[in-house]
Formats: C-alpha cells, sequence, structure tokens
C-alpha cells in the first residue's frame, strides 16, 4: 500500500511498498525506465539505488511463474501495444519506431510487417474478425489496415495519440490525446462524434463500455473522468498516484484502474475508490479481463516487469507468468480465453496459451 503524507514546501509525499519516501508528482512523471526516458528522482541519483530496488522488487523474485510458450525476441526497438482478433488466432503488435508485426497461433510466426506511424503505436485493434486492424500513433494518425498492410482510411487529429480502445459491437472508438483532449468516434465510418478536453494534462489511459456507453480517462494531472456522449463530466475520486491503465468490469459496474503497486477500484453507482494492495512492484502498466472474467491480467513497468492475473476483489495475486526482462508496455488475452499476449520494453512479444488453468510452471 502507500501512504500520503505532508512534505515540506507543501509537498505531497506517498510512501511506498519498501518505505522509500518520494514525492507524488515525481511518481506521476515516470515514462520510460531506459533508453533515455524520464526516470524517477531516485533512478537517475544513483544507479546503485534502482539496482537494489529491482533486486528487492522482483527482479530476484524466487516465486514460480508460467513460462511463455513461445517469445519473438527483437520484434520491435520497444514494444508498446499487443492486440488479439476475435474468431481468428491473429496477434499483432506495435512499438516505438511504429512498425506493425502480424503473427499466426499458436507458433508466433510472422505474416506481415509494416511501417504504421511515424512515432510509437499508442493503440492498436482488430475488426471484422482478423481482416482489418486499427492502430493510433504518436504522430496524430488513425489508421485502419487490410490484413495485409494497406491503408484503408486514416485520420489525422493534430495531436498525438496517447491511448486508443475501440468496442466494435457498440460502434465506437475512444482516443486520448497528449493535450488532455479525449475523442469519441463512430467506429462505422469515422465520424468524431464528440471532442471534450476532459484533463489539464496528456491522457495516460481511455476505456469504454459498449452496455453502458461510459468513456473513462485518466490522466498526468492526477484525474479520472467518466462521461457519456453529450453528457455530464463525472469526476472521480483522485487515486493516490496516477491511473496509467484503466479497464471497465464486464457488467459495467465498476472501473478499474493501475497505479504505483495498486490496483483502483471505483464502483460507479456512487464513485466509492477502493486501493488495493498487489504484488506488482511498479507501475500497473495495462490491464485486461482473464479467460474467466473472475480475474485481471495486468503487466506492470519500471521498477517491474512483472505478468500476473489479480483477483478483483482483493488485489491478490492467482496466477503468475514469467516476467519480461525489462518494463512491461501491454497485455491483451483473446476473447476466446485461448491466448494471452505481452510486450515490454525488452523488445519481444510474449504469447501463452491459456487453454488450461494458469497454473505455475518452472
Amino acid at each position: 500500500m502507500q501512504y500520503a503524507s505532508a512534505g515540506p514546501f507543501g509537498a505531497s509525499f506517498v510512501w511506498g511498498k519498501e518505505k522509500m519516501k518520494y514525492p507524488r508528482a515525481w511518481v506521476g512523471t515516470s515514462e520510460s525506465c531506459h533508453r533515455g526516458g524520464r526516470l524517477p528522482w531516485w533512478a537517475s541519483a544513483c544507479p546503485l539505488v534502482i539496482v537494489s530496488l529491482l533486486l528487492v522488487n522482483g527482479c530476484g523474485s524466487t516465486h514460480p511463474s508460467r513460462a511463455p510458450d513461445v517469445i519473438v525476441e527483437d520484434a520491435h526497438s520497444g514494444g508498446s501495444a499487443v492486440a488479439l482478433a476475435s474468431g481468428a488466432p491473429i496477434l499483432a503488435s506495435g512499438g516505438w519506431e511504429g512498425r506493425i508485426r502480424v503473427y499466426a497461433l499458436p507458433g508466433g510466426g510472422g505474416i506481415g510487417s509494416w511501417q504504421a506511424h511515424g512515432g510509437s503505436v499508442n493503440g492498436l485493434a482488430f475488426t471484422n474478425g482478423a481482416e482489418r486492424l486499427v492502430s493510433a500513433g504518436f504522430d496524430g494518425r488513425v489508421v485502419e489496415w487490410s490484413a495485409e498492410g494497406r491503408a484503408l482510411r486514416s485520420r489525422d487529429t493534430g495531436r498525438p495519440v496517447l491511448h486508443m480502445v475501440l468496442d466494435e459491437a457498440a460502434d465506437r472508438m475512444v482516443t486520448g490525446h497528449a493535450d488532455g483532449s479525449v475523442m469519441l468516434w463512430r467506429l462505422s465510418d469515422w465520424t468524431p462524434l464528440e471532442v471534450r478536453r476532459v484533463h489539464a494534462a496528456a491522457v495516460r489511459a481511455v476505456a469504454y463500455h459498449g452496455a453502458t456507453g461510459r468513456v473513462a480517462s485518466s490522466s498526468r494531472d492526477g484525474s479520472v473522468s467518466v462521461w457519456r456522449q453529450d453528457g455530464p463530466l463525472r469526476q472521480l475520486s483522485e487515486p493516490p498516484t496516477d491511473a496509467w491503465s484503466l479497464l471497465f468490469s464486464a457488467d459495467g459496474a465498476l472501473l478499474f484502474g493501475g497505479g504505483w503497486f495498486d490496483l483502483f477500484r471505483w464502483r460507479l453507482s456512487d464513485g466509492g475508490l477502493t486501493v488495493l494492495d498487489t504484488d506488482h512492484s511498479g507501475i500497473i502498466k495495462s490491464l485486461d479481463l482473464a479467460p474467466d472474467g473472475r480475474a485481471l491480467a495486468s503487466i506492470s513497468r519500471q521498477t517491474d516487469s512483472a505478468v500476473y492475473f489479480l483477483d478483483p476483489e482483493s488485489g491478490a495475486t492467482v496466477a503468475r507468468f514469467r516476467r519480461h526482462d525489462l518494463c512491461g508496455a501491454a497485455i491483451a488475452v483473446s476473447a476466446d480465453g485461448r491466448y494471452m499476449a505481452t510486450t515490454s520494453d525488452d523488445a519481444s512479444v510474449r504469447i501463452w496459451r491459456l487453454e488450461g488453468p494458469p497454473g505455475a510452471g518452472p
């Protein structure tokens, strides 16, 4: 857990799991754990500190975990997005260099690769089964691709897209942007239905729930908001650290978020926030629903690269998967529950077959 306290000069501080005290504002600015990305203050202050933290927080973990069935090395300069097709054994990944790669499952053999964006791929989703793929990038473009990598339509939003999700059944797509705005689109014809300046700083994550029509977004300013098309904006209780990932429960009654160490759970009927301690020792960067809907698939970054299934009621780990070599970036579980895929700053894409119970392996 984390505990807030007042610091000198009015600074807000957070006590982390390891009882290291650091300003909340610094916690929220960390973007990457390597290769020129911004680090927390304690990481840049002394390399020995971060090495010690990595050893304490999980790189030296002796917990048994399930190894991936397939590892695709050097898929990207660094991984940023993964997506699994519905109704077809196809996986796609996107990276910092703006390239998309497509793989056949279960073996992970490459079946396509193309340059998609002029910056990192920050959103990826299949439509029409595996016939089309939608991507969103830091270059501000949202593009629909054929299975062969031919651009079918493209929109330039004029500002970096930092996250994108879509719901094909509901005919909606949501993009979150660097200027704090959130766009709601009609997916079938790519008509922008609403553009809102929801946040005072860049968007960290967006989520959409088709049955209720709710849009959720979080920001580097610490805020988390929920709204419906043409409806009022509702600010939820602010979590102790930024929500770097968001996910609605299957019934839309709950909104989950991932921060430093903790899982956040908002009850949307009254806005109540519960902060759940987890085994993650860094930022919970990406969330998805596990196959049976009773657990949350999660991956973390910064001082961690762990991959867990978490109990949404308690935050407890119910299954452990082999961690990445560097900071985790994205996780996805197929709609039929057969596959899970992850990617990371280590440039690999990892694939697990989930047909059986995900018990620990060697």
